[in-house]
């Protein structure tokens, strides 16, 4: 069997993250990997427009990424552009 690609391991690790965001009526939807390893995820539901969105994507799906893949340089929310 061959080697998960970065794209796979990042998808796989944000459905791992997904039932947290769940739990609070939101949701992440994984939009793409840029060459440049950056992450670009939609928050969706109630994440979409919570107030600590911004919170939650950095200090949870971010910190939680590149705590398993390092090479990953950032996560994006592609609706709320940080």
């Amino acid at each position: 069997m061959s080697e998960a690609t970065l794209e796979q391991k990042v998808i796989s690790i944000i459905d791992q993250i997904r039932p947290y965001l769940q739990e609070d009526g939101g949701n992440i939807e994984f939009v793409e990997l840029t060459p440049e390893n950056i992450v670009r995820v939609r928050l969706q539901g109630a994440c979409g427009t919570c107030p600590h969105a911004k919170m939650t994507l950095k200090n949870g799906v971010e910190q939680t990424l590149k705590t398993y893949l390092p090479e990953i340089e950032r996560v994006e929310d592609v609706v709320l552009g940080f």
